[in-house]
């Protein structure tokens, strides 16, 4: 039996969030108890060029929703990136979570050969549904999400491999 782009997508961004939204609360109370500014871990970065921790979030969100939005032809929720405190990334994760939730199966799984093209300000790449999918939205996803608990253990928030899994 064949596995579906929706399958293989949008569930995964979804579980995911979960995780990730676990390990920012963990981020949270790890600075309340050592007395560090909220602001320390939000604005860390893991090197002077990456971005910050909210903006990692940011991305690993716009990735998410605009995959659905690229593949599956749905209309984009708005989601300026104005976050700067643990609740508001919650939100953010939430609202994130609420749009992919009613993303419809059958249009994900329709936009397999549509045609995406991804514009930079100096390239312009074009993939067909699937491969967007596969070889973009889905690494870059995970990049982001890497990256955003890289920072936190880099701060000394105490995670494992298993909270990235949803297990910890």
């Amino acid at each position: 039996m064949p596995v579906s782009l929706y399958d293989v997508s949008i569930p995964v961004f979804i579980k995911t969030f979960g995780h990730f939204s676990k390990f920012l609360d963990k981020g949270r109370a790890f600075a309340d108890e050592k007395g560090i500014p909220h602001s320390e871990l939000l604005d860390a970065r893991l090197f002077p060029d990456m971005a910050p921790l909210t903006s990692q979030i940011q991305r690993a969100s716009d990735t998410a929703k605009f995959a659905a939005v690229r593949v599956a032809r749905v209309e984009a929720v708005s989601m300026p990136d104005t976050e700067a405190s643990f609740d508001e990334l919650q939100a953010r994760i939430a609202k994130t979570v609420d749009f992919l939730k009613q993303v419809p199966a059958h249009a994900v799984d329709a936009g397999e050969n549509i045609e995406v093209t991804l514009k930079t300000p100096n390239a312009s790449i074009t993939y067909t549904g699937k491969d967007y999918l596969l070889s973009f939205a889905l690494p870059n996803f995970y990049f982001h999400v890497t990256t955003a608990y890289g920072i936190l253990r880099h701060k000394g928030v105490p995670l494992g491999k298993l909270d990235f899994f949803g297990r910890g």
